[in-house]
């Protein structure tokens, strides 16, 4: 089955929620790219069910979209399908007890922080600076402020888009093999929710806590167009120092600039295109291998170059 015949059967099982040659770029944070093949909406498992009832027989490229917060999409856009959750995916239970919380794969883990502080659920406040979404945080163990995901990770609820009839699978933290910026959940696997281990706290405190991650946030972070960190850290070192250090701040190709502020964002001007991005991207690999002979890793994911395939 073609990407075509693929498209077609989505709009039969799912009316209204699919589109073709769909633009991306407005669902990242770089707010440029180009358009996925195949781009489907879905609002609860039903439509996950009914999504996966017909990728199983081809298993064509997919892209799960979150918050776009660490995406670039080729200019060139992505044969593919892309999906949104969105609907029943964006809801929020927190335990009348404050022993968990539980959240679907759409929440953006700001609003997940945020929403736990607010009735004294302590341990998630680190979320609020990170922009991206529950099942991104779960894919990628992220983390921030000296906290990751798998630290207050129970368990996650998983559904193989290309396991058919496959029903949702629960996965406790010790076997979705989380390290850092790496689990299982592979390209085909969609976070249908999760549950977060919180701490009964005091509203205040919680609060503050959050208010200082913000503050440090907009000191030290620039806003505007970017996907917050483009490199990993290596073992022992910061790859916003490495690249500092090799005097790159500022460097600039086309559109796209190395942030004065913090040398690991890279922002998208105006009038920036993806390709454009990428290239800086490359450009500062070479010079801060040259200058200290590491070789950066991104941890941004870089999904329709050719020259480097990042698997979905």
């Amino acid at each position: 089955m073609n990407l075509t015949d693929v498209a077609t059967a989505l709009e039969a099982r799912l009316p209204g929620r699919v589109s073709r040659d769909a633009s991306v770029a407005e669902l990242t944070t770089y707010r440029v790219g180009g358009p996925a093949a195949v781009l489907v909406h879905a609002g609860d498992e039903a439509a996950l069910l009914a999504l996966a009832s017909v990728l199983a027989c081809s298993k064509p490229p997919v892209l799960l979209i979150g918050r776009g917060s660490n995406l670039l999409v080729a200019e060139a856009g992505f044969r593919g399908v892309a999906v949104v959750l969105e609907g029943d995916f964006a809801t929020i239970e927190i335990d009348p007890d404050a022993d968990h919380v539980r959240a679907g794969g759409a929440v953006p883990l700001p609003m997940l922080a945020r929403r736990a502080a607010a009735v004294g659920v302590g341990g998630l406040e680190f979320f609020v600076g990170i922009p991206g979404s529950v099942g991104g945080a779960v894919r990628m163990n992220a983390g921030g402020h000296g906290r990751e995901t798998a630290d207050v990770l129970r368990r996650a609820w998983v559904l193989d888009l290309f396991g058919g009839a496959a029903a949702v699978e629960a996965r406790d933290v010790d076997g979705l093999d989380l390290s850092y910026r790496h689990s299982n959940v592979d390209a085909s696997h969609v976070v249908v929710r999760a549950e977060f281990a919180g701490e009964p706290d005091d509203v205040t405190v919680c609060e503050d806590r959050i208010a200082e991650i913000v503050r440090w946030r907009r000191e030290h972070q620039p806003g505007g167009s970017n996907a917050g960190s483009v490199f990993r850290n290596p073992p022992g070192d910061s790859a916003g120092r490495l690249i500092d250090e090799a005097g790159l701040k500022g460097l600039r190709v086309g559109g796209a600039v190395v942030s004065d502020k913090h040398a690991n964002f890279f922002q998208a001007g105006p009038d920036a295109t993806a390709d454009d991005v990428a290239r800086l991207v490359d450009a500062v690999r070479v010079r801060v291998a040259d200058a200290t002979g590491v070789e950066l890793v991104t941890e941004l994911r870089m999904i329709g170059f050719n020259d480097r395939e990042d698997t979905p």
